[in-house]
C-alpha cells in the first residue's frame, strides 16, 4: 500500500503493508525512533504523536489511516536545533529519568498547552494520566508542564 503524509513538516511517500501501524512506519520506515512502542494496545501512551494537532497513540493508528494527515513526532517539536519550551522545561525539572515515556509525555503536554496554554494543575494531571511512567517521575513531569503553562508557550 502506498501512503502520503506530512511528517514534521516534510511531505513523505511510503510503501507499507496494509496492517502496519503508524508507530511502525515512523520507527522502521522513517527512522524516527523517538516515538517508543510500549504496550502496543494504546494503554501506556509512550507512542503518542500529534495527528492533525491531536495527541493519539500511534500504535492504534493503521498507517493507511494516516494517509493525507499531518503527523508531528517528538523529533518535530524542536526548531532549528533548539528544544521547544516544553522540552526545555522537562530538562530543567529533571523529568527525564530513563526517557522511555518522555516523548509521549512531551507530545501529550504539547497538545494540551497548544489548546489551553494556561492549563490548570488538575487539567495537566488529567491529560498526562494516559502516559505511564515506570520510573515514577510524575511530580517532575507535572512541574515541567506547569512551568510551561505559566511562563512559556507549549
Amino acid at each position: 500500500m502506498h501512503i502520503r503524509l506530512t511528517v514534521n513538516g516534510a511531505d513523505r511517500e511510503i510503501d507499507t503493508v496494509p496492517n502496519a501501524t503508524l508507530v511502525e512506519v515512523l520507527r522502521d520506515a522513517l527512522m524516527l525512533t523517538g516515538t517508543k512502542e510500549g504496550c502496543g494496545v494504546g494503554e501506556c501512551g509512550t507512542c503518542m504523536v500529534l495527528v492533525d494537532g491531536r495527541a493519539v497513540p500511534s500504535c492504534l493508528v493503521l498507517a493507511g489511516d494516516a494517509d493525507g494527515r499531518h503527523i508531528e513526532t517528538i523529533e518535530g517539536l524542536a526548531s532549528d536545533g533548539e528544544l521547544s519550551a516544553i522540552q526545555t522545561a522537562f530538562f530543567e525539572a529533571g523529568a527525564l529519568q530513563c526517557g522511555f515515556c518522555t516523548p509521549g509525555m512531551i507530545v501529550t503536554a504539547t497538545a494540551l498547552l497548544r489548546e489551553r496554554p494556561r492549563a490548570a494543575l488538575d487539567e495537566i494531571r488529567a491529560e498526562l494520566s494516559g502516559v505511564l511512567c515506570r520510573c515514577g517521575t510524575y511530580g517532575r513531569v507535572v512541574e515541567a508542564v506547569v512551568r510551561s503553562a505559566i511562563g512559556r508557550d507549549g
